[in-house]
Formats: structure tokens, sequence, C-alpha cells
């Protein structure tokens, strides 16, 4: 058993995170109910990385905040939300292509009894207003990610004032290795969840692939198959955009797909969140970079939630037998992408954006109950594309920030698990 135990600890993590997807699949198709055993395994998995979401946003974001400088978070800021607004309106540009190509759902009928119950959107103001917390300790209790960043960003800048003047810098410093201490601590703890990730992962794929069951797969699997050739059109994109910057792929994807991994079990961006911090580090990508970009990707960012909503329309135009015209198209990439920041941290997110862009472009609203069918399946590509987007966005401001200054930054803390201790996707 120690000998199993210490295989067990040797193993890459990736080895043992794609073991554990491919024997939860089998557990899931054959487990039968015993498989309902394995479900606070998943939980506890669930409750540990949410558990590190608020320190290791908090510590990660005001110390890269202190390690650059005003004029560069200004700038970053600015790259950052470019970015995500553009990468939005490309997937549900992708989304609508491939679907428009494949056409799914057509001769399947709609169920006019069916019912589904959306969650309220709360629109885009509202969002805006919840980044600035009226209370600090309930924003730390949701989490509300926003308004975490909001006070890391306020009290970080605050930090970097003080550091700044002759009065208060002893003070600024000493608070500043307070939080470099802190963020080391947080690291060691990430670094003891992470052997707990394979056997969250095995316990979560298993009870979801039991739940959906072959007769789901195979009721709306051309749905499920077009959405996923989707996703894998615009991981292309990535690729390309990622390729143009001098970002070397290989090392990207080889920290990056634990991460992904386990969002595609989990189907959290933001549970995953101090995976991808994690994966960042060992990048070597600046702290002051990933520690704002990450968790806001995490939470206005949804990529494949937005070519989630391109297919679902063309899907429910063709049930109802009538397909999509340019001007319809058009209008779903305006408003997904809007909708798309206007649902952030909204529970059930997917289908408050499916339901919101078929009410303002005319589609049924009843065809949201078909979806729902198969929402585990396509929820879990669509949440791997979420944080390969954000991780790929990051390296590619970063190449950019690397090419325009002589020198940006460096790591405040050593990555978990690494053995290398040079920076490498954004060096020249």
């Amino acid at each position: 058993m120690k000998t199993l135990f210490r295989a067990y600890l040797k193993a890459s993590l990736i080895l043992r995170v794609t073991l554990a997807l491919a024997l939860g699949v089998l557990a899931g198709l054959f487990g039968g109910e015993y498989v309902s055993w394995l479900s606070p395994l998943g939980d506890l998995l669930l409750r540990l990385l949410q558990f590190l979401i608020v320190p290791i946003v908090l510590f990660t974001l005001m110390v890269g905040i202190n390690q650059a400088d005003g004029s560069s978070m200004g700038r970053i800021g600015r790259k950052v939300l470019l970015y995500y607004v553009v990468t939005t309106a490309l997937a549900i540009v992708v989304g609508l292509a491939v679907a428009t190509l494949f056409n799914p759902g057509q001769g399947l009928t709609l169920d006019t009894s069916a019912s589904v119950s959306v969650p309220e959107n709360p629109g885009l103001v509202q969002v805006l207003l919840n980044i600035v917390p009226s209370n600090i300790v309930s924003a730390f209790a949701e989490p509300n990610l926003l308004g975490i960043i909001f006070t890391a960003v306020v009290f970080g800048l605050a930090l970097l004032f003080m550091r700044s003047t002759d009065a208060q810098r002893e003070m600024g410093d000493h608070l500043y290795r307070l939080l470099e201490g802190l963020n080391a601590v947080t690291m060691k703890v990430m670094a003891g969840v992470l052997h707990v990730v394979p056997i969250g992962v095995f316990a979560i794929v298993a009870n979801t692939v039991s739940q959906q069951g072959l007769a789901t797969i195979l009721s709306l699997g051309d749905m499920v198959m077009v959405l996923y050739i989707a996703l894998g059109v615009h991981l292309l994109v990535y690729c390309v955009l990622m390729k143009l910057f001098g970002v070397k792929l290989r090392d990207f994807f080889r920290e990056a797909r634990t991460p992904m991994a386990t969002a595609f079990a989990t189907q959290s961006s933001s549970g995953v969140l101090p995976l991808s911090l994690n994966a960042a580090s060992r990048m070597g990508l600046p702290q002051s970079l990933y520690g704002f970009s990450l968790p806001l990707g995490a939470t206005i960012n949804m990529d494949g939630a937005a070519i989630r909503i391109a297919i679902s329309a063309v899907f429910a135009a063709n049930v109802m037998g009538t397909p999509l015209d340019i001007a319809t198209m058009a209008q779903i990439v305006l408003i997904g992408t809007l909708i798309s920041i206007g649902t952030a941290g909204v529970p059930g997110a997917g289908i408050v954006m499916i339901a919101t862009v078929f009410s303002q472009v005319g589609l049924p609203i009843e065809t949201v109950a078909l979806l729902t069918s198969i929402d585990a399946l396509v929820g879990m590509g669509c949440t791997a594309l979420n944080v390969t987007g954000d991780l790929a966005g990051t390296a590619l401001i970063a190449r950019s920030e690397r090419k325009g200054r002589s020198r940006f930054g460096q790591p405040a803390s050593a990555p978990v698990e690494s053995t290398r201790k040079e920076p490498r996707l954004w060096r020249p």
C-alpha cells in the first residue's frame, strides 16, 4: 500500500488527472448506483479549491501590484479588458459559423409543455455596481470575486503609494513583506491541495457521467458534437494568436493542461482559479499581470459560454424551422458579448445568457428546456475553454509587455511543484 501511495505522489499531476478522467468515465458508465458513494470526494475537492480562492486572489494581486507601477497597471488593465471583449465576440462568430455549417437540431420537434426555471439576469449596470462591495466582509464571505479584486486593487495601490513616500516607506515595506509571507504560506497549502485534485476529479466525472447516461448523449448527440467542434476551432484560434506573439505552445499546454482538465471535470472557472494561478506562476508569467487577469477572467471572460450561446441559437432556430438570417446573427454577436459580461457571477450563468439572448432575438424560450438536459455535458467543455482563454490571454499580454519594455517584472514567489527557475513563455 505504501508503495502505491509513493508511486501516486511521484507521478506527474497531469498524468494523475488524466487517469482520473478516464477511470471516472468508466465508473460512471458501469458503476451503477454505487457511483453516488463517491460524491463526497468530489464535494471535498470543490470545497478545498473554494477555500483557497479568497487568500490566493487577495495576496497574489496585492503582491503583484507592488511589483509593478501605476502606469503599467493602467496599460495592463486596458489590454486585459480589450482581449476579453474581442475574444468573446470572436467566440460567438466561431460558434455561429460552425453551427450554420452543421445545422444541429434539424428534425427535432419542440415540446411546448416543457418549461425551465431561468435565474434573473441582473444586467450590466448591477454587475458594475457589485464591483464595489457595500460590506467588505460579505464580499469575502460570498465570495464576490469582483468585489475581492476591487478590494485587492485599492489596498494594493494604497500600499504601493505608502512604499513610494519617505514618511511611510518603512511601514509599507513591513506590510509588503508580511503579504509576501502570507502569499508563500498560501502556496504551501496549495501544494497539499494538488494531491487531492485527481481523486476529486475522478469522483466528479463518475457522478456526472452516471447522471447523464448514454441515452441523453445520443438523443442530442449532434448538438454536443457541434459544440465541441466549435470549441476545438476556437482553441486553434488561441494557438494561432499565441504563435504570432511568440508564446511556446508546448510549454504553455504543459502547464495549462492541469487547470484545463480540472475545469472540464468541475465545470467551475472560479473554482479552478487556484490551479490557474499556479499554472501561470509555473509558466513564469509576471504576478502583477496574472494576479489581476485570471481572477477577472474567471468572472467575466466566458468564451466557451459565448460559443454555447451561438450554437444554442442556431439549434433553436432549426428546431422551429426558421434558420437565422445575417441580421439576427449580428444581433446575437452584439447582445451575446454584452450579456456574457452582464451575467458575471450569476448561478446558472450559461442558461441565463442563452435565455436572455433568445428573448432579445425572438427565439422560443421553451427550447432552453431541451438544452438543460445536456447542460453538464456541454458545460464541461465550455468551462475548460473559459480557463484556457484566460491563461492564453495572460500569456499574450505578457509577451506584448515584454516587447514594449526592457523589463516587465518577475514572479513574486516560487511556483508550486516547479523545478524551473527561469521564466519561459514570455522570454524573447
